[in-house]
């Protein structure tokens, strides 16, 4: 059985973003799978006390900066939507109505290359639904599952579960019981996967 990483995402993170990006060289190296966790990060940060980096001005600055030379290094686009950063609720209840209809991968690599490949207002639902319509996705029926119940109750679990597990931001890595934080740390998580438990 192949070993496996659950990587906790949310699509408003653009460390989130860059970690996505590296997710088929991973699995592709390492022969694991990849179990994509959809949770809310303002979420788990108002269940923790914690906020995003980009409300500390200096940090802010640091936080964009990094992130950038990560993108260049990755050889990936980063570009920083109007208003960013973006409320995701809409979004990450879409990415659990995804995951339930079997698309999740493809709902996730057309929001964030919207978001942050591309720049685009993803909190507007004209745009969402333009970019997922582009990806080949139903856009109208994703768009009404994840105003469901079930959907929404979906999303607490599992932002409920990732606090419980010890999470506190994204992205979030899983590798049997060894929690790692961060999209710098995928070296560490590559070694994780390979190490025969």
């Amino acid at each position: 059985m192949p070993a496996t990483v659950e990587f906790l995402f949310d699509l408003a993170s653009p460390a989130a973003y860059l970690a996505w990006t590296r997710m088929p060289g991973l699995a592709a190296r390492t022969g694991a799978r990849v179990v994509f966790r959809p949770i809310l990060l303002g979420g788990l940060f108002k269940a923790l006390g914690n906020r995003s980096p980009v409300e500390i001005p200096a940090k802010g600055r640091w936080f964009r900066a990094d992130l950038e030379r990560f993108a260049d290094r990755y050889g990936v686009p980063l570009a920083w939507p109007p208003g960013f950063p973006v409320n995701s609720l809409e979004l990450m209840r879409g990415a659990v109505a995804a995951e339930r209809a079997g698309v999740l991968a493809a709902y996730g690599d057309a929001v964030y290359g919207g978001m942050f490949g591309r720049g685009l207002d993803m909190a507007d639902p004209g745009v969402v639904a333009g970019v997922l319509r582009e990806a080949g996705l139903d856009a109208d029926a994703l768009m009404a599952e994840a105003r469901t119940a079930p959907v929404k109750e979906a999303l607490r679990a599992a932002t409920a579960e990732a606090e419980a597990r010890g999470a506190f931001g994204v992205p979030t890595f899983f590798v049997g019981g060894a929690m790692f934080f961060g999209q710098d740390r995928l070296d560490w998580v590559e070694a994780a996967l390979r190490r025969p438990d």
